[in-house]
């Protein structure tokens, strides 16, 4: 008797083009096949936010499988695993819209961190799906933006971050009237979803891997087992990958020195963060600092389950 096939799910990274705040993916190229020879999830690092225009197909949300069509809308947290798929045979058009909610929630807020954390909860609870005639502002500010990044008109940056923040409130609204599910009922990768969810908010602090453990509701070694299984790497492996990411992200916007940027994504010394900076992406921090670009598509190196985003 055969084994049983295993799972897996494939971690897509996006990069946000900084004077944006957003990343849209639309126009014509985006008329495609969706899921043509894929048959595994992925989630990215940041929210998504598709509207579909043309074509009919499945919208797998985790263990969840919807069917999709013209004008409907989805909203995908981070971390979440889904993947759309065709119908065989068929294209479909959707675009997309990617964001960093704490980015954008951390200008708005301030240093009102738990009014930013209660809102980042909302917008992390699960996905929403449905008819833009049932999520009819949420469609509308979404349009806007695309839009705004089309035309590019007289203060189109500033105009654009104002609506995404409607965006992200219209997103919380509607996680605030619907229920969330229970994560006890979870099946397949959902099941180490919680993990995900906590090293995203607690990536800057020490994190014991029982811990991760204890957000799923299963055993140490059961959670180890499944992690590698889903996500091709150990728990370990995964926290100090996301932390070179958040590494990443502070040296492209700040001047931060190096020990302060290591301390902010969780490493506790300078050579802790520089041999697990050089292990992930094959260069030292300084190295890479000097042109991020040359170095960052060396994450596709490594592993099999993690490449660029679209």
């Amino acid at each position: 008797m055969g084994s049983k096939k295993k799972d897996k799910v494939e971690l897509r990274y996006y990069d946000i083009p900084q004077k944006e705040g957003v990343l849209a993916l639309a126009g014509d190229e985006w008329l495609r096949e969706y899921g043509d020879g894929i048959d595994y999830l992925h989630f990215h690092n940041l929210l998504e936010i598709g509207i579909c225009y043309y074509g009919t197909g499945s919208l797998v949300l985790d263990k969840r499988v919807e069917r999709f069509g013209p004008d409907m809308i989805s909203v995908i947290p981070r971390n979440y695993p889904h993947t759309t798929n065709s119908d065989p045979g068929t294209k479909a058009r959707w675009q997309y819209l990617f964001l960093e909610p704490a980015m954008l929630l951390r200008e708005f807020f301030g240093d009102n961190e738990i009014t930013r954390r209660r809102f980042l909860e909302l917008l992390g609870r699960d996905a929403i799906f449905g008819p833009t005639s049932q999520y009819k502002s949420l469609a509308s500010v979404a349009e806007l933006i695309f839009d705004e990044i089309d035309k590019k008109g007289a203060f189109y940056i500033e105009k654009t971050r104002g609506l995404l923040l409607s965006l992200l409130f219209e997103i919380a609204r509607i996680a605030k009237d619907e229920d969330e599910p229970d994560v006890q009922m979870r099946t397949g990768v959902g099941q180490i979803q919680n993990a995900l969810r906590y090293v995203e908010k607690h990536f800057s602090e020490p994190i014991r891997i029982s811990r991760l453990a204890e957000e799923c509701h299963i055993s140490e070694t059961h959670f180890r087992r499944l992690f590698s299984e889903y996500i091709d790497m150990t728990p370990i492996e995964y926290l100090n990958m996301m932390r070179v990411l958040r590494a990443c992200d502070m040296m492209r916007s700040s001047n931060d020195s190096m020990s302060t940027v290591a301390l902010n994504c969780g490493f506790s010394t300078v050579s802790t963060f520089d041999r697990n900076f050089k292990h992930v992406l094959g260069v030292t921090p300084y190295q890479w600092k000097k042109d991020p670009k040359n170095y960052e598509s060396r994450l596709l190196e490594v592993n099999v389950s993690v490449r660029k985003g679209w």
